[in-house]
């Protein structure tokens, strides 16, 4: 504590000087530039009344610049004579060579910049008697400085002449008694925390978007970004490097999240994350792990999704902060550094260093992930209007009712997906051997029972989920590859396949969609008159998890509400079967035609099954059980064909998408199987020149063609005339 001295200074001051021998004030006793000198009123150059004149001794540690100030013992200082000191009208200004006290508010600003500098520098500040008592092994009389100095009450100062120095945060006096009883701990906390933001900042600017190259090597590169952000951040002021650090933490945060994506994206859908599309997925997304965990797990979740995004942002912040002030307090150390990573960057750049194939040293990850994302951006926005063009070309869009299909009519059609039915299950190693065991029993099915087959490969517009994009390309002619496009597509009047038959007037058109659990305005643009969805299908037993009914159910609900019925004309009937969902877990089980019933038969085999959490962290278990339910789909269907077709039946089904990358591989190509099975010979023979693979399983050299080939190429084939 400090006093003002200003107002009380004493008579014959010159002659107390004049009493003071004078000593050169060593380097070590000299204050540093602008620092504060605080003095209390025991150091001030000051002499009281002469009858009250206290013994002079020198006061080493008093640190006036020129002369040593008299030492005032603090048991003696009361004896002076304040009165005269207090009732002199006119008291002389000192004309010591001294500076003069610095006033209170000039002290406690200094006090309050001191505990600027200190709560940057991490140096703990601490206040109570503990630090205000002189040191023990002071010499008795002595003052250990002029904080402590300060501390002595001068009794000739009331309490309203005192000022109050700026207290520290509460937490800063803890934190700092803590630091000083333990010195050791508090250091590795300090390092450990450091090395922690260090670790964070670097795995963050190198993280891959691929699960497949998150490995060390990945990590132990030299970011350009983060040696341009060290070189900035050296150079700033306090308040804009901490303005700047937490801005660039925060965009590294967000960053990362949209890395986090992409590696969840690749994984499932076989592409990144799109910032402009793919929000609504998220929708999708919950009902998806609602259908698979429960409403409960589903909420968890989701609270831990929106946890750790939090987290990720705080931590990514918080860490850049960190560094930025480490390096300015170590700013010619950090320069050093800086320049040194700086220089191997280059080196390492100009060299073409690598680690691996496709693993540089010197890394642009981060630029170069943000220059995608603003292209694809770009890129996303323009796609809307260009798609819009394309759209409206159609080369049968005015073909008269009369020349389209005159090949099929008279036949009952069907057009048939299965869920996530891919190239991989016919030849993955691991699936391969039981779904072409199964394709071949129920090729031979067909063939017992009159039926003939051919099957080709189909590259789908989407991967891994995401069916309706499937299903749209298949149906319109379009390539539908992302949610734009489709909602794009769909609310316009592009011809689809079941547009087309019902445009000739010649078929009932109807859809079976045990996935679709609410409304369905799709319905329309299809030109599907009735849909029979999971509300109407008259289903009672339970939901295998995403899937709402087992296939062989909703293939005789069909039979049972749709096909078995008298009709004036054939029937366009799509059907889109979803037992092969993921997670496949648990896979309903084939039981007797006459005991499907309303599905209540099923209980018992779904409370039997696998739960989802038994295979969906292995690949291998969700690769066999992605097998099974293929087969289970196929053996259904072939089955119903078998039970209830006909000479006059046509049965068209395919895939929508390959299965997530988890099950199909993580470079696995976007084919799909295609068959068109039918009775009648000549079906088939308009295709011949297709050159698919007889049966059911298309072969390695079968042809390949893009799915929004498949409307034009199959119109054309049945007698449809092109008039655009």
């Amino acid at each position: 504590m400090s006093f003002n001295t200003s107002s009380r200074q004493l008579s014959k001051t010159d002659e107390a000087l004049e009493d003071v021998p004078s000593q050169e004030v060593t380097p070590l006793d000299a204050p540093a530039p602008g620092d504060t000198v605080q003095t209390s009123e025991a150091e001030t150059p000051e002499v009281s009344a002469p009858e009250a004149k206290a013994p002079e001794t020198e006061a080493p540690e008093a640190k006036a610049p020129e002369a040593e100030a008299p030492e005032a013992k603090a048991p003696e200082a009361p004896e002076a004579e304040a009165p005269e000191a207090t009732t002199d009208p006119e008291p002389k200004a000192p004309e010591a060579k001294d500076p003069e006290p610095e006033t209170p508010e000039a002290e406690a600003s200094q006090t309050e910049t001191s505990q600027t500098e200190a709560s940057e520098t991490g140096t703990p500040e601490t206040e109570g008697p503990e630090a205000e008592a002189p040191d023990a092994d002071a010499p008795e009389g002595e003052v250990e400085a002029p904080e402590q100095a300060a501390a002595a009450p001068d009794p000739a100062v009331s309490d309203a002449d005192t000022p109050t120095a700026p207290r520290p945060r509460r937490w800063r006096r803890v934190w700092g008694g803590w630091r000083e009883k333990y010195p050791v701990a508090a250091r590795v906390l300090a390092w450990t925390t450091t090395a922690v933001a260090l670790a964070v900042v670097v795995v963050a600017l190198l993280m891959p978007t691929q699960a497949d190259k998150v490995r060390l090597a990945a990590f132990v590169r030299l970011p350009v970004e983060a040696i341009f952000g060290a070189a900035l951040l050296i150079v700033l002021p306090r308040k804009p490097r901490i303005a700047v650090a937490a801005f660039a933490g925060l965009g590294l945060g967000a960053l990362t999240v949209v890395n986090f994506l992409d590696i969840g994206f690749n994984e499932y859908l076989g592409r990144g994350f799109n910032v402009v599309l793919d929000w609504s997925l998220f929708s999708d997304a919950q009902g998806y792990l609602q259908d698979t965990f429960g409403k409960g797990g589903a909420l968890g979740i989701a609270a831990l999704a929106v946890t750790l995004v939090i987290a990720v942002l705080a931590l990514t912040t918080l860490s850049v902060i960190r560094l930025g002030n480490l390096a300015a307090r170590h700013t010619e150390t950090a320069t050093r550094t800086t320049l040194v990573l700086a220089i191997a960057w280059v080196t390492c750049a100009a060299l073409g260093v690598q680690y691996a194939a496709g693993i540089p040293i010197a890394s642009e990850h981060t630029m170069q992930a943000l220059q995608f994302k603003a292209e694809q951006v770009q890129r996303t926005l323009q796609d809307e209007a260009e798609f819009a063009k394309i759209a409206k070309k159609d080369n049968f869009a005015n073909t008269p009712p009369d020349q389209l299909l005159t090949g099929l009519r008279g036949k009952d059609m069907m057009i048939t997906f299965i869920e996530s039915y891919g190239r991989s299950a016919i030849e993955d190693p691991v699936m391969a051997p039981g779904v072409d065991a199964t394709l071949t029993a129920e090729n031979k099915k067909l063939t017992d029972a009159g039926f003939a087959a051919k099957s080709g490969w189909l590259t789908s517009a989407t991967y891994g989920g995401s069916s309706w994009l499937g299903h749209s390309t298949f149906m319109s002619g379009l390539w539908i590859s992302n949610q734009q496009r489709y909602r794009t597509v769909t609310a316009g009047e592009r011809l689809t396949l079941p547009g087309a038959f019902k445009k000739t007037g010649a078929w009932d058109t109807v859809g079976v969609m045990p996935g679709v659990q609410k409304a369905w305005p799709e319905q329309n643009f299809y030109g599907i008159d009735k849909l029979y969805d999971s509300r109407k299908l008259g289903y009672k037993g339970p939901k295998f998890s995403w899937s709402t009914m087992p296939d062989q159910y909703a293939l005789t609900a069909f039979e049972r509400l749709v096909h078995s019925k008298k009709h004036d004309k054939p029937l366009m009937s799509t059907i889109i079967l979803t037992s092969s969902h993921q997670p496949w877990a648990p896979i309903p089980e084939l039981v007797p035609q006459d005991q499907v019933g309303d599905g209540s038969i099923y209980n018992a085999i779904e409370k039997a099954g696998k739960k989802p959490a038994d295979i969906i962290t292995d690949s291998t278990k969700s690769k066999q059980e992605y097998g099974k339910s293929i087969q289970y789909s196929v053996s259904s269907l072939i089955n119903y064909l078998v039970k209830y077709g006909n000479k006059n039946t046509v049965l068209i089904f395919l895939g929508d998408h390959q299965p997530i990358a988890r099950v199909s591989g993580n470079h696995a190509s976007r084919d799909v199987p295609v068959s068109i099975v039918a009775k009648d010979p000549k079906v088939l023979d308009k295709i011949a020149a297709w050159n698919w693979a007889d049966g059911l399983q298309p072969k390695q050299d079968t042809p390949v063609w893009k799915m929004n080939a498949f409307r034009d190429r199959f119109l054309t084939a049945y007698g449809s005339t092109p008039a655009p």
